[in-house]
């Protein structure tokens, strides 16, 4: 994904230019005690885990690739230890603010759009790059169900009734009038007819927030992670959150289970006598 590409771009940069200040400014001829001080730069910077976890990767992955090409025969970030991440409970928002925030687009052409797009993505829990690259083409509204992800990995998700309506009046009443050129395959457009984009959707779910009087600072991933909760809280089981959610490991998902499990500690200590 393009915003992968950036990360590792920066993160090379970065690196690079910690070798340059160094005195190295040959690829060749960076060893591993290179590495291990330019992570420790950015520990000693306060960077997370997760960003030195990735500097490191992006350094590795790029000397194998000058490898493949024989341009250095050593990988000197082959061997470093990834430091452990710490899986950060996700942050959710209530069923009740969920269904505050959704009810705030109440106009007409535009509110329309986004209310389809803010219904679908809690209704679906997919990412909000998967929901701007979604073409009509994804859509059965017949069956309700999107398809999403690429030919490689892609996933089915069922879309459920109010999802559905915001989509059904979306694209009987308003699309047509909103794209730039008849052939437009994307979904969901902007005001200027071309495909969504992540800013554009970012202001959207920003704005609907402030409107609706939510203090917490709202972000379109949140919304995922509410979606995952909400389901596992009304007893859905893991693996089918996790098909829905296209996370390749269940432990990734599992994170959400210890959410509602605080959830029924904090109701048992409130209502139990003997708690």
């Amino acid at each position: 994904p393009e915003n992968t590409v950036l990360s590792y771009s920066r993160d090379l940069k970065g690196f690079c230019r910690f070798m340059q200040e160094a005195g190295v400014s040959d690829a060749a001829k960076v060893n591993r005690t290179n590495v291990m001080a330019y992570v420790y730069e950015l520990q000693k910077q306060k960077k997370a885990g997760a960003t030195v976890s990735r500097n490191i990767a992006s350094i590795r992955s790029f000397y194998q690739f000058l490898q493949k090409k024989g341009m250095v025969t050593e990988n000197p970030a082959a061997d470093i230890e990834l430091p452990k991440v710490e899986k950060k409970a996700p942050e959710i928002l209530s069923l009740e603010k969920v269904e505050l925030l959704l009810e705030q687009p109440r106009g007409e052409d535009k509110e329309v759009r986004d209310k389809a797009m803010l219904e679908l993505l809690y209704a679906t829990g997919i990412r909000v790059t998967e929901l701007i690259s979604l073409k009509v083409s994804d859509l059965n509204l017949p069956l309700e169900y999107i398809h999403c992800g690429s030919e490689a990995k892609s996933r089915i998700i069922p879309i459920g009734a109010q999802a559905k309506a915001s989509l059904h009046k979306y694209m009987e009443r308003v699309r047509e009038h909103m794209i730039s050129v008849p052939e437009e395959e994307a979904l969901f457009v902007n005001c200027n007819g071309r495909p969504m984009t992540r800013q554009g959707f970012w202001k959207i779910i920003k704005s609907y927030a402030r409107r609706a009087g939510i203090e917490e600072d709202i972000t379109p991933h949140i919304l995922r992670h509410s979606f995952a909760a909400h389901l596992i809280e009304n007893g859905a089981d893991l693996r089918s959150v996790q098909e829905m959610l296209g996370h390749s490991d269940i432990s990734t998902t599992q994170i959400y289970t210890k959410l509602t499990n605080q959830k029924l500690k904090n109701v048992y200590a409130k209502t139990h006598p003997r708690a």
